[in-house]
């Protein structure tokens, strides 16, 4: 378009300006010619768009904005057109608390109210994209500037009112994916309506107070020592029960030697012991007695 006006200014240019000036009237068919190639130029530079991979075009007329879209590749248009390109691949906004992280610069979390009153702060990434069907529909009613009319303001509120259902705890513990879904399916349906698609959501991060942390940590401390406990205590059942089995083998074996040993028995017993200390280098004399037990007398006495 700003070839055609400029070859539309030097065209009238050298009909007017250099008609009153003899001098420069030479210049005149060179005038003309150099407007209608800058304006060939702008019809042939306006009739063709390229839009690029990954993108999309919306056709504007005069402000008016047309309901078909454009894909990737090349296009022959109406010169007359102006086409508003628009990125349809996947597309992040973070919200952090770390500085130059996310979108805004400094802490951009987001700080919500739980059901027991207490405030914890959320890390968030919101990955969507453009429907590209809806691109003249999102144009018409919210502009090129999506992300801060609708992505962020959107996000955060449907954050803070998910977040009273449930207690500080539960959000860091057991129901945080819970809480995701829940808070996803909420802001998915109000994308939808306006020509985005949500592809995912990402809590990063969730930061309790300090006295939340507090409590959190002494209970899984109390947990881990009572499971510690527990560990013991089976040892030493473990332990006793090895012990009473000991020892109900101790009593069998004496209930069973009690009850199979005769007098001839242990009279045997007695002969062999005998037999082996009368081979023994340090037992010289034997002297049986009448009683039971023998007598054994060193040499070296």
């Amino acid at each position: 378009m700003f070839l055609i006006v400029l070859g539309i200014i030097a065209f009238i240019a050298s009909g007017v300006f250099l008609k009153n000036n003899p001098s420069l009237q030479k210049f005149k068919p060179a005038g003309r010619i150099l407007g209608v190639v800058f304006i060939a130029l702008g019809v042939i530079t306006s009739c063709v768009k390229q839009i690029d991979a990954g993108q999309i075009g919306v056709k504007v007329l005069f402000g008016s904005i047309q309901n078909d879209v454009m894909g990737s590749g090349l296009h022959f248009i109406n010169p007359l057109l102006d086409v508003k390109k628009l990125d349809v691949k996947t597309q992040n906004y973070t919200m952090s608390g770390v500085n130059d992280e996310g979108h805004k610069s400094g802490d951009d979390a987001i700080r919500v109210l739980t059901s027991d009153g207490l405030e914890v702060t959320i890390d968030l990434t919101v990955l969507y994209r453009i429907v590209a069907t809806e691109a003249p529909k999102l144009l018409k009613e919210t502009g090129d500037d999506y992300e801060d009319k609708i992505v962020r303001p959107l996000t955060r509120t449907k954050i803070r009112d998910n977040a009273v259902y449930y207690q500080a705890v539960d959000l860091f513990g057991n129901k945080r994916d819970e809480f995701q879904q829940r808070i996803y399916k909420s802001i998915e349906e109000d994308f939808k309506k306006r020509g985005l698609m949500l592809e995912q959501l990402l809590v990063r991060n969730i930061t309790l107070p300090n006295s939340v942390k507090a409590s959190i940590e002494s209970k899984i401390n109390a947990e881990q020592d009572a499971k510690k406990m527990e560990f013991v205590l089976l040892k030493e059942k473990q332990e006793a029960e090895r012990k009473r089995v000991e020892a109900q083998g101790i009593a069998d074996y004496q209930r069973i030697i009690n009850t199979g040993l005769t007098d001839q028995q242990l009279q045997y017993e007695q002969i062999k012991a005998m037999k082996e200390l009368a081979l023994s280098s340090n037992a010289k004399v034997i002297v049986m007695g009448k009683g039971n037990t023998p007598l054994i007398i060193d040499g070296k006495q």
